[in-house]
């Protein structure tokens, strides 16, 4: 059975991966089996990955709606758009929660010109600049022209750096972020060029979704609870985490939440933070 990627390119339907993607949102034997079971009655030739994703999600929400909330994290980190800010936002707090200063948006001096850096991080005695890149359609991945581009800029940066006899901080390598996933030339550029690189499933093992799931650091947009206002609304105070509501939850006061959705909304989030 053949269906089509979200890119247009068209691929063997693979039931283990469904499967694995299924048990990777925490939900037991049973469930997975039956999600699975309803999928693979009604496949047809040519249907899109994202219909498959679809009525998958929707029975699991009905099911056991905490696993719909991380089965959703890719889409979710697509809800962060249209703008790169909140993903930049949102790399920015990952970083934090894993022991680095961190600072949005910062100008720094280069060589050549100035440059406005997504992230600025320091931590151990280093710092180093990260460079987000977010799209907010699916299919589209970073070719060799995203490092090549941004390796520039790092060397720009560095070389005004290494000038300068107060800086006390070392400067560590760069970084490139991106939502999506680096094609293979990128990846080579980025290794020859000392580039750290940091996708949906790269490196191995430790890309931003496993890093979230790790830390539970689920962005605000997994919610099946919130509406799509409500998390613009978060979105444009800054909250991008679920964590933040945590501790900020007075931000639903604001929006005219009821008390008892807030209780639904808040054990929702608490689950969620649960790494």
């Amino acid at each position: 059975m053949e269906i089509v990627k979200s890119s247009g390119e068209r691929v063997k339907f693979s039931m283990s991966k469904l499967r694995k993607s299924l048990k990777h949102s925490g939900a037991d034997d049973e469930l997975v089996n039956l999600i699975v079971d309803r999928v693979r009655d009604e496949l047809y030739q040519g249907i899109s990955t994202k219909e498959i994703y679809n009525r998958a999600f929707a029975i699991l929400k009905k099911k056991q709606a905490i696993y719909a909330s991380k089965y959703k994290l890719k889409k979710a980190i697509y809800e962060l758009g249209p703008t790169g800010y909140p993903f930049e936002k949102f790399v920015s707090a990952i970083l934090r929660y894993s022991g680095y200063d961190t600072e949005v948006g910062k100008v720094m001096t280069g060589i050549c010109v100035d440059h406005e850096i997504d992230v600025f991080a320091k931590k151990n005695g280093k710092v180093t600049i990260i460079e987000c890149k977010f799209h907010s359609q699916e299919g589209r991945n970073c070719n060799v022209k995203v490092p090549l581009y941004i390796h520039s800029r790092y060397v720009d940066v560095k070389k005004h750096w290494d000038t300068k006899a107060d800086n006390v901080l070392d400067f560590d390598v760069g970084w490139v972020a991106t939502n999506t996933r680096f094609t293979e030339d990128a990846i080579l550029y980025g290794k020859c060029a000392g580039l750290y690189l940091l996708s949906w499933d790269y490196p191995k093992d430790n890309g931003l979704k496993d890093r979230i799931d790790r830390l539970g650091l689920y962005p605000i947009t997994v919610s099946t609870l919130l509406s799509s206002r409500e998390k613009q609304f978060l979105l444009s105070r800054e909250v991008v985490l679920c964590q933040q509501l945590l501790h900020d939850k007075f931000f639903l006061d604001h929006l005219g939440v009821s008390e008892s959705r807030k209780v639904r909304i808040m054990k929702e989030i608490k689950l969620l933070c649960n790494p």
